[in-house]
């Protein structure tokens, strides 16, 4: 299990473990937008987010009953329906919904983008809603990390455009929306884990979330899509997507978290864009980015680490207390989540946060 250990302070082999967690997260996120724009060229969308849960939560459910402590967090978070309801609902249902549609029709580079402004979103969100603390140089990065992705969205043209696009604006306009209202709702879904979930351990709250979410996005599959003429082979992509791509990251980003920090966390997300749409070239699926493309990303990216890097070095790991010989050391991973709670802290982020999260 990824968060199993902790390194020895000190240790050779302990300095490459964060390296490693943070290329392994940056490629399954980048992979699994690929693979998510790949799977709805053919395959419905809501089809996609009901399968990629579905699987998510199977592998999710089984490393949680691994520990005591993950059982028992696990039956916490599910003596709370409603919430557990209302963070399905935003984290799940309506983020994979708004974010597989919007892949669609603007493409995976364009969402991915999108994705990565959370951040930013959380910022707003923070101020507006909870009264959070402000700075002249998060609102810069705020305005600078919309405009990057906005003139992005609208500069690259067709070149990485979705399978359901017609290359016009309001088309671009219109899944560029359905990928920003996605990735608000993931935003508040960081709000209300921590009012109504930051006592239980992250990895032990998703059992439910994803088990409620697999919940809203298969019924409604079933009701609303025609899934017969999806193969075997495109359910086959979908289980790979979630098990393989998603399931993964969630655990990889609670690593990290605990680590180096929520922030590091998603200032990872920043490299996603670029290497989503570096594959979509390498792929055949759209043609070679432009420069003024690539100069927006990195606007929007310096937006995002403007926002992210704030008066203080709140993303800091808290160092682990000395512990005797048969301490588990799950005392300090506890004070460590505790010191992590925050807003734009979602547990599960991907650096599509946190993905997301990324597609996940």
């Amino acid at each position: 299990m990824v968060t199993s250990a902790r390194p020895a302070p000190g240790g050779g082999d302990g300095r490459l473990v964060v390296p490693a967690l943070a290329a392994c997260m940056v490629l399954l996120l980048a992979a699994g937008w690929l693979l998510s724009g790949h799977l709805v060229s053919g395959v419905p969308p809501l089809a996609v987010a009901a399968g990629r849960t579905a699987t998510a939560f199977v592998v999710i459910m089984v490393i949680a009953s691994l520990t005591p402590r993950g059982r028992g967090g696990a039956r916490t978070a599910a003596g709370r329906p409603r919430a557990v309801a209302v963070l399905a609902f935003l984290g799940f249902f309506a983020y994979y919904s708004g974010t597989l549609l919007g892949t669609r029709y603007v493409g995976a580079s364009r969402v991915g983008l999108i994705v990565s402004l959370l951040p930013c979103v959380t910022f707003v969100i923070g101020i507006l809603a909870f009264r959070e603390p402000s700075s002249r140089r998060k609102v810069l990065g705020t305005v600078l990390a919309g405009a990057g992705a906005i003139g992005f969205l609208l500069a690259d043209g067709a070149a990485s455009a979705g399978p359901g696009s017609d290359g016009g604006d309001a088309t671009l306009l219109a899944g560029g929306a359905l990928a920003f209202g996605g990735t608000l709702t993931y935003a508040l879904y960081g709000y209300v884990y921590r009012q109504h979930m930051s006592d239980v351990p992250a990895l032990a709250a998703l059992p439910a979330v994803t088990g409620a979410g697999t919940l809203m996005l298969g019924l409604t599959a079933l009701l609303f899509v025609p899934l017969g003429g999806v193969s075997a082979a495109d359910w086959g992509g979908v289980a790979v997507l979630g098990a393989v791509l998603t399931a993964p990251v969630f655990l990889i980003s609670h690593e990290l978290i605990l680590r180096k920090g929520p922030l590091f966390t998603s200032a990872l997300g920043l490299v996603v864009p670029f290497l989503v749409r570096l594959g979509e070239w390498g792929l055949g699926t759209a043609a070679a980015p432009g420069a003024l493309p690539v100069l927006l990303i990195v606007a929007s990216a310096a937006g995002v680490w403007l926002t992210v890097g704030g008066r203080r070095r709140a993303g800091a790991a808290v160092p682990a207390r000395p512990r005797a010989e048969g301490d588990s050391g799950t005392d300090t991973a506890s004070q460590t989540e505790s010191e992590n709670d925050r807003p734009d802290h979602r547990a599960s982020a991907t650096a599509e946060a946190l993905p997301p999260r990324s597609p996940s």
